[in-house]
């Protein structure tokens, strides 16, 4: 059963395992922050949708995070490749840094924001 103060962001079957990702918006410090979630390994993931580069956002179409292999998410604007379990930047100009993450859980076949971060409605 799912809390009723949860942030459903959206269904697990969306999600699969190396495939697209589900845009959405969180709010953080009173302002819209745009994230996404994808699944790696058999679990969900999810980020801040930002480039610690340029401050771009990754996906170079809406929802495709990955780079060909499924192994790695990639930064559309300058090729920067992250472990899409961590978040880390393993190459590209922004290597050694991460993105930031965003605390999603899976329950009752539902993605859902935890700890207190909210979707951004305007």
């Amino acid at each position: 059963m799912i809390d009723d103060a949860a942030t459903i962001i959206c269904s697990a079957h969306q999600l699969i395992d190396g495939g697209s990702g589900v845009r959405f918006t969180i709010n953080v410090g009173g302002k819209p922050q745009p994230a996404f979630v994808i699944r790696f390994g058999g679990k969900a993931h999810a980020f801040i949708n930002f480039c610690p580069h340029l401050g771009t956002e990754l996906d170079w179409q809406p929802g495709e995070f990955f780079d060909f292999s499924g192994l790695y998410l990639i930064c559309a604007t300058h090729g920067a490749l992250f472990m899409p379990d961590s978040g880390y930047c393993t190459a590209g100009p922004c290597k050694g840094r991460r993105l930031g993450r965003v605390p999603v859980a899976e329950r009752d076949g539902t993605i859902f924001l935890t700890e207190g971060f909210t979707q951004y409605v305007e």
